[in-house]
């Protein structure tokens, strides 16, 4: 498993695009904590959930 993001990055959920943009906060052991506009912060399984990077 490859993560191409790291803290700062913006991303998106697309299993759930309502959460609107989020921005990474931290990657350890493959959770992924973001800070979404519309839900706030959650926890995710980079292992089950792709997220997808804003350039």
């Amino acid at each position: 498993m490859i993560l191409d993001y790291e803290p700062g990055d913006k991303v998106t959920n697309p299993n759930n695009k309502d959460w609107g943009i989020g921005q990474v906060q931290s990657i350890i052991n493959g959770k992924v904590t973001v800070n979404f506009e519309n839900v706030g912060k959650k926890v995710i399984n980079a292992n089950n959930i792709e997220l997808k990077k804003i350039n």
